[in-house]
């Protein structure tokens, strides 16, 4: 049986990561009007894989017992300065993402709630792949500076990722 507690705090995850999928969406949708419809794809793809992350926890909580309310979803920012701006504030999205799923841990640590904490050892896992991912693009991005030709280039490279496989998120 879930926790009141525990239960609480992943409905409140639930929300952050159905959040993550808005503001990836909203990225998404400043990359396109930009004309970079590779930035824009990678972004749709992240945004599906935040919506995998947070019914893996809606899953959860049903499975053991718990209900799951959900919560009101804050506007994410529609405007950015660049590509660079993207994955910058992608990459801080994902470190608070980050100390969120530590302090849910704890959480399931002081709870006893051993469940809990197996599934939190996934998204554990999962956030150092995460922010990985986004320092790569950063770190190419700065590389290629100013270089058109190379953005071009990159936004064909990124236009290759495809949908989370089911499997793979839950």
């Amino acid at each position: 049986m879930l926790s009141r507690t525990m239960q609480d705090a992943i409905n409140e995850q639930i929300k952050n990561e159905l959040y993550s999928a808005y503001l990836y969406l909203s990225m998404s949708a400043y990359c396109e009007s930009l004309n970079l419809p590779g930035f824009a794809n990678w972004m749709r793809m992240q945004a599906q894989e935040e919506v995998g992350h947070a019914m893996k926890f809606y899953e959860s909580v049903h499975g053991r017992g718990g209900r799951v309310v959900l919560l009101a979803i804050d506007q994410p920012p529609a405007e950015f300065q660049s590509p660079l701006d993207v994955f910058e504030e992608t990459l801080e999205h994902e470190q608070k993402v980050t100390a969120m799923i530590n302090n849910l841990y704890e959480l399931a640590i002081q709870e006893k709630d051993y469940a809990s904490q197996v599934l939190l050892q996934w998204f554990v896992t999962e956030q150092v792949e995460e922010e990985d991912s986004a320092t790569k693009v950063i770190d190419t991005l700065k590389m290629v500076g100013d270089s058109r030709q190379a953005l071009l280039m990159l936004d064909r490279e990124l236009g290759g990722r495809q949908a989370p496989q089911a499997n793979e998120e839950a």
